[in-house]
């Protein structure tokens, strides 16, 4: 890691949207070449449409394989030969196909090392529909392609605010029925990870939000708080996770109180993400935990009312890249230094025993 540069994938996105505009802002600064080698993975003739349309100066290389990528040069690799009708400002078939295929390269490439780390320009979901595709997302698809049997967390964040989800991608009218004790407690345990090893938090204290209204005033408009969501938080504390709540949403944004904690556990997409891009819209990106690809993206979409007219704010894309390989150097040092533990020398209160004890080694036998 130390002898070379992170090489960063991005996907390209749906090619009717922002996703080029946003890549070619956030290169046209040369100090980004000197964090990173960006690999794109697209194509030139999109590309070239795009700068042309947009009137930007970015330059970029074009490659066939990601081994031919160069440090100090924005590569691209070439995922579509044919020609591929451009619709700017509109979802088709063709963008949607588009897409794909630049996601299924980046897969392949991870697998074979060729890429350090993932970021994923917006896709439009239905478009991008097809045999190979049938998911609700990106974190669904990525999970299915390199999860090697470990669940994602969908978790938005910025500087200083970081919200994870139980559910993500749901009706809400399957909403309730998908919270449960064990979903709870095991998305505390991925996240409480997460902060951990991935964003450098020692001992990261997590909010949990109840899933009615009032955090269902003590039954009277639900009891999902009573019998799910403090059974779960118990369990997760008793394993070492600090965890609190269920908090009532709208005052636990509106009083500034998630300040007081490192992240904050949604029951489910609007209700953690609609306060999140309220508060954090530019500079907020997508981080996928859990799994062990590195992954974010942008928190915007495909923007499709302003594609092509040199609006987008490629703020969210460039903190997604530096996100992206913070977590890298993080994972990286925090694996180093928990390779080889100390042997514990403590009982820990949650043990049974609260007393102190040396764990002395068994005498060997006679």
């Amino acid at each position: 890691m130390e002898n070379r540069k992170i090489r960063v994938g991005i996907t390209q996105g749906d090619i009717n949207g922002v996703g080029y505009e946003v890549i070619l802002k956030v290169f046209q600064e040369a100090g980004m070449l000197e964090l990173c080698t960006p690999i794109i993975y697209g194509s030139p003739k999109i590309a070239s449409f795009h700068r042309k349309a947009l009137e930007l100066n970015t330059n970029f290389l074009t490659i066939d394989q990601a081994e031919e990528a160069v440090d100090g040069k924005v590569n691209l690799v070439t995922c579509i030969e044919e020609e591929v009708k451009i619709d700017l400002g509109k979802p088709t078939k063709e963008s949607g196909q588009a897409a794909l295929a630049a996601l299924e390269r980046s897969i392949i490439d991870y697998r074979s090392g060729l890429i350090d780390v993932l970021v994923t320009a917006p896709i439009n979901k239905y478009t991008i529909q097809s045999q190979e595709f049938q998911f609700p997302g990106h974190t669904e698809y990525i999970q299915a392609c390199l999860g090697d049997g470990q669940e994602a967390l969908m978790v938005l964040m910025n500087r200083s605010l970081r919200v994870a989800l139980v559910t993500t991608h749901l009706p809400i009218r399957k909403v309730a029925d998908a919270i449960t004790q064990e979903a709870i407690v095991q998305k505390l345990r991925i996240f409480s990870k997460a902060l951990k090893r991935d964003l450098g938090f020692e001992s990261p204290r997590i909010a949990v939000l109840g899933l009615n209204p009032h955090s269902g005033d003590q039954g009277l408009l639900g009891e999902e708080e009573q019998t799910i969501i403090k059974p779960a938080l118990e369990q997760a504390m008793s394993e070492g996770i600090f965890c609190f709540g269920p908090f009532a949403a709208d005052g636990f944004f509106g009083s500034r109180a998630y300040e007081a904690y490192d992240g904050v556990l949604a029951m489910y997409h609007d209700q953690g993400l609609a306060p999140f891009k309220a508060l954090a819209m530019n500079d907020g990106i997508n981080y996928t935990a859990g799994l062990p690809i590195v992954r974010t993206s942008p928190d915007h979409g495909t923007a499709y009312d302003i594609a092509g007219k040199g609006l987008a704010d490629p703020t969210s894309l460039r903190e997604a890249i530096y996100t992206a390989i913070d977590v890298y150097r993080n994972r990286a040092r925090y694996d180093e230094a928990y390779a080889h533990p100390l042997r514990k020398m403590y009982y820990e209160k949650r043990d049974d025993s609260d007393t102190l004890k040396l764990n002395a080694p068994e005498e060997e036998e006679a």
